[in-house]
């Protein structure tokens, strides 16, 4: 019996991940990887590298991805909570520039996972938050690449409060338009 409910997303290959947790008076438990339950759901992936960050609310990484390394992530909430967005990104896709957002916090221990063909990127929601996520293959600062979190044309539903100010670093600022890139991709 698995330790996981896998839910398929409405663009192929993304899935939210439910982990079961056992919970009493002394805390909980869970699993948050098991190679056989994600085999036996489709998801036969192999991971290289776990990678966490910290943010404060506000903060907004991304849209990121590899160029000619493109990584696969499972991503989750340690602390807090984010909203996490996937665009596809992989070309002859019939949902190439359609995006899928899911909330991600330390309660509802939901994970995503995004395939490789994905820009990637979150928006913390919470004063702050951790961010874990394994890949399937290695960083490679030379094959960064990365779409405006903004960019009209995507039209990401960002939940952005009032009274929230957002934060990306420098590079982030700097990244291409969604349309820079599909004239790219021609």
């Amino acid at each position: 019996m698995g330790q996981f409910i896998f839910t398929k997303c409405n663009i192929d290959g993304l899935y939210i991940i439910e982990p079961k947790c056992f919970g009493d008076n002394r805390g909980y438990f869970m699993e948050t990887y098991n190679y056989e339950d994600f085999k036996n759901a489709g998801l036969s992936m192999t991971f290289v590298q776990d990678n966490q960050s910290m943010s404060r609310k506000g903060v907004l990484r991304g849209l990121h991805f590899q160029k000619k390394h493109p990584q696969g992530k499972l991503v989750r909430v340690l602390k807090g909570q984010v909203y996490d967005v996937a665009v596809d990104l992989r070309l002859g896709s019939k949902t190439y520039g359609k995006w899928q957002g899911v909330l991600l916090s330390d309660e509802n221990k939901k994970q995503f996972y995004v395939p490789e063909g994905f820009a990637h990127g979150f928006l913390v929601l919470s004063d702050e938050a951790e961010f874990t996520y394994k890949c399937t293959d290695y960083y490679h600062p030379e094959e960064e690449g990365g779409i405006l979190w903004n960019d009209p044309d995507l039209g990401i539903e960002w939940p952005i409060s009032a009274d929230m100010e957002i934060t990306t670093s420098e590079k982030d600022k700097k990244l291409m338009s969604y349309q820079t890139y599909t004239s790219m991709q021609e």
